[in-house]
């Protein structure tokens, strides 16, 4: 982390701006990075939670890569424990935390705003009580904004910084060579400090000397002899980068260049495991924390997770491309971290399988806990789904966008869901030819999204496509093939399509059954879909049959605590209910409402539905109380909805 140095008047200027206005923009000369705009605002939040100046707290954002208001309804979540009703979309419940926030002022800190629109329907209402403090490389964001455009240091500043690694008596020494230093850096803060940093290791080497070694390694550079004050900072960071890199032995480059894979975002660290095949997790962890973080070459972010400053990332990523042409550097770190891999691109490889399998560890249905846990990992997956993606096989192509689909599917937040599932058909397309049966998978999961935003034209379309696409590749005796019947029958019975529904319904059931063990969670799937069908219909023998056998399989197959287990109990209690088998019912409503509050939380609509129904079933027999109290509840919930 940059020292903070040089820039405590533009402390004090942000908090007056900040106390003037409700909002307040971070700015940098255009197109450079490093300046300290994010150390700026860590500082100022820091300096201000020890203060206590925010008693409605602080909130911190990261603009970049996951979606801000995804970060907004998982930190009001975790932080100040509210619970936005997760049958609103996204900008909705991001509205509803913002209603319900804590009382007080509140900070709110969007970190590396690329584009203002991409934010601005998130921000928070134009109140008094919420500051909002955005760093950004943009020069304007909008009328309603105050910028504070931070320029490089001074000399003074600069030459500050550069004595806080390396004491004054050596500055003092030579003045001048420290003051032309300080100037073929850019005064640019990060360059400053990684350099100072060498300089502190290298007790005996003057700064006439470290001048020169710049100027060797970019002795021919126009940077370094006119550039351009856009280009300057970045030259600077890059031959102090240079030196830092040089001072790492082979294993550490290799880890470096490792961690530019990911996503420029937290990472955390079983990520890097696992991209390793049986690594020495303790040989891994000193090249990390004494090599790369020593070096200030990686950042720790937290309880197990790291990341790369951007232009030190772009910088890993240069060399992995030059390394990618002399594989002799790879061989020690192939030697202690792999098996038999030869280059680069094994890297490549391997980072991509890793985001394979954390994509299908993303289930239909995720809880609250699946989504916490998950959030850390979405912008690497976005890294493999948009970056990297062509180190994917054809099976494995559209999975990374398949976990992005369901991760936001399953927080109501459509508009990202959407994107991703028309970005997975679009290159699924361009990248497997138009016919492939994977194309077909890509097409069924945006009619799924479709059928789940109620268009169910447009979900027909799809669903039939991908039919076809997948009875042709695959026939007509494949478990894709029944996936398909099964999920156009569950758009024809929302239809009120019957007939259409059950012949599909019997017919995918009838697949699975050939496909699978009959135990399987996709035959007991079939029996609860069949079932509710028949409920539908009146069908009450059947239906009661079926949700009984579905119950068991699913019981075995996913487990007693299972979010489709309390599905399938629910629906057999609106079963029995309905035929007046009240002593039946009521073991089932309350035994689906505990699971569900131990799946989703005590406010989730699936909650709300439970009490809902249990509710009902109190008021018709007569327990008048206990009704009205599960009554306001569900309404309490869907109010806030």
């Amino acid at each position: 982390m940059v020292k903070f140095v040089g820039r405590r008047e533009d402390l004090s200027t942000l908090h007056q701006k900040l106390q003037e206005r409700e909002r307040i923009a971070i700015c940098a000369i255009s197109g450079m990075g490093g300046m300290g705009k994010t150390e700026l605002a860590l500082q100022y939040a820091q300096h201000h939670q020890q203060q206590g100046s925010y008693s409605g707290g602080i909130c911190w954002l990261q603009a970049r890569e996951v979606n801000v208001g995804t970060q907004i309804v998982n930190f009001a979540r975790t932080q100040i424990d509210l619970q936005p009703p997760n049958e609103l979309d996204l900008i909705n419940q991001v509205r509803y935390c913002w209603r319900h926030w804590r009382e007080g002022e509140v900070l709110v800190v969007l970190d590396d705003v690329q584009n203002y629109q991409d934010v601005k329907s998130y921000l928070p209402p134009a109140e008094s009580r919420f500051k909002l403090l955005i760093t950004t490389r943009l020069q304007w964001l909008g009328e309603s904004f105050d910028q504070l455009n931070l320029e490089v240091l001074s000399e003074t500043a600069s030459l500050e910084l550069l004595m806080s690694f390396v004491g004054q008596e050596r500055i003092t020494r030579e003045f001048d060579e420290a003051k032309q230093l300080c100037a073929e850096l850019g005064f640019l803060p990060l360059g400053l400090e990684l350099v100072g940093r060498y300089l502190k290791r290298k007790q005996d080497l003057s700064i006439a000397q470290m001048r020169q070694r710049l100027g060797l390694e970019h002795l021919e550079h126009p940077s370094l002899q006119q550039p351009s004050r856009d280009m300057t900072a970045e030259r600077g960071v890059a031959a102090a980068f240079e030196l830092s890199w040089q001072e790492l032995d082979k294993p550490a480059q290799q880890l470096g260049c490792l961690l530019s894979l990911f996503a420029l975002a937290p990472i955390p660290w079983d990520l890097v495991e696992k991209c390793l095949l049986d690594p020495d997790k303790e040989y891994l962890e000193n090249l990390r924390d004494e090599a790369l973080l020593n070096l200030s070459l990686l950042e720790r972010r937290g309880q197990g997770s790291y990341q790369l400053h951007q232009l030190i990332r772009e910088f890993f990523q240069d060399k992995l491309g030059e390394l990618d042409n002399n594989c002799g550097l790879w061989q020690d770190l192939i030697r202690r971290l792999f098996n038999n891999p030869t280059k680069a691109d094994e890297l490549k490889r391997s980072f991509c399988l890793v985001m394979v399998a954390e994509a299908q560890k993303i289930p239909q249905t995720p809880t609250r806990r699946d989504l916490a846990e998950l959030t850390p990992t979405i912008p690497h997956l976005v890294e493999a789904a948009t970056a990297q993606k062509k180190w994917l096989n054809d099976k494995e192509f559209i999975l990374p966008f398949v976990g992005l689909i369901l991760f936001y599917k399953g927080q109501a937040a459509y508009s990202q869901a959407v994107k991703w599932s028309e970005q997975c058909v679009l290159d699924a397309e361009a990248h497997l030819v138009n016919n492939h049966p994977y194309v077909a998978d890509s097409i069924h999961y945006h009619g799924m999204l479709c059928e789940s935003q109620g268009k169910y034209d447009e979900a027909e379309r799809l669903y039939l496509r991908a039919l076809n696409l997948r009875e042709t590749f695959l026939g007509n005796k494949h478990p894709n093939f029944a996936n398909s019947i099964n999920s156009l029958a569950g758009l024809y019975s929302l239809q009120g399509k019957y007939d259409k529904a059950e012949t599909l319904y019997l017919k995918a059931l009838q697949l699975r059954k050939e496909f699978f063990d009959k135990e399987d969670a996709d035959v007991a799937t079939s029996f609860h879909n069949l079932a509710g069908l028949y409920s539908l219909q009146g069908k009450y023998d059947e239906a009661e049959a079926l949700y009984l056998q579905a119950l068991e399989l699913m019981e075995k197959s996913l487990g007693y605590e299972h979010p489709d287990v309390a599905t399938s109990t629910n629906d057999l209690a609106n079963l029995y209910l309905s035929q007046g088998r009240y002593k039946e019912a009521e073991p089932l409503y309350l035994q689906a409402l505990e699971l569900r509050k131990k799946s989703f939380g005590n406010e989730h609509l699936d909650v709300a539905d439970s009490n809902n129904s249990l509710a009902k079933f109190y008021s018709l027999q007569g327990r008048y109380d206990e009704a009205k109290k599960l009554y306001s509840q569900a309404l309490e919930l869907r109010k806030n909805s």
